[in-house]
């Protein structure tokens, strides 16, 4: 089973740390605040008070070990930069690290860091697109030009099957799964009906996905 260790323990790093403890993984929790460690207790198989910059700190904790590591360190922008590096010179498989802003992530990437994200920003553009459209429960930016977003299935759509709607010559998006309910149909076919209260995950470029939202 993979081991997780997850750096910084406010609210971004909480929220990754509880999400993979409930999925029965083994998680180490880390920060520099005994307040923020006690209280992860609960949600982590080990709590630990560290600072992440020291080097002989983590190399005690046998951070090299992890599957993978998660820096959520806050407003530190330093802390999180030597964090990633330190990681990177012990050998950590696979490092994934929060970005504050755009500058900050292109450090991390530069110095190695496998996975760069960007919580705040990712949320405001999913809050911006669900403004646009309240069928829209999710949305993804993949790339610059292509994003994935799961759209309950309109009034218009109910009823007919995928070719009818012609997802792919009306709109230029393809539909990878339409889940009813628990279920899931990955790669549906044309034939495949809509009925009401569908999700149905699309993906396309932007531009054609707005469309798609403002018709949803």
């Amino acid at each position: 089973m993979k081991q997780y260790a997850i750096i910084g323990l406010g609210r971004f790093g909480t929220s990754v740390a509880k999400t993979l403890y409930g999925m029965e993984y083994e998680v180490l929790g880390m920060d520099t605040d005994e307040d923020k460690v006690q209280d992860a207790v609960d949600y982590v198989t080990h709590a630990v008070t560290a600072d992440s910059t020291d080097e002989n700190a983590l190399k005690a904790l046998g951070i090299r070990n992890f599957d993978v590591v998660v820096v959520a360190i806050g407003a530190d922008i330093q802390a999180s930069i030597l964090t990633a590096l330190i990681l990177k010179e012990q050998g950590v498989k696979h490092i994934v690290a929060k970005a504050q802003n755009e500058l900050h992530g292109k450090v991390l990437s530069k110095i190695g860091v496998d996975k760069v994200v960007y919580p705040e920003r990712d949320m405001g553009v999913r809050v911006a697109h669900n403004l646009i459209s309240p069928n829209i429960l999710d949305y993804i930016e993949l790339s610059p030009d292509y994003s994935m977003a799961e759209i309950v299935a309109g009034e218009k759509m109910l009823g007919k099957t995928l070719a009818e709607v012609d997802f792919r010559r009306k709109y230029r998006c393809n539909v990878m799964a339409i889940k009813t309910d628990d279920k899931i149909n990955i790669s549906p076919l044309a034939n495949d009906k809509i009925h009401k209260g569908d999700v149905l995950v699309v993906i396309g470029k932007n531009e054609d996905l707005q469309d798609l939202e403002e018709e949803a």
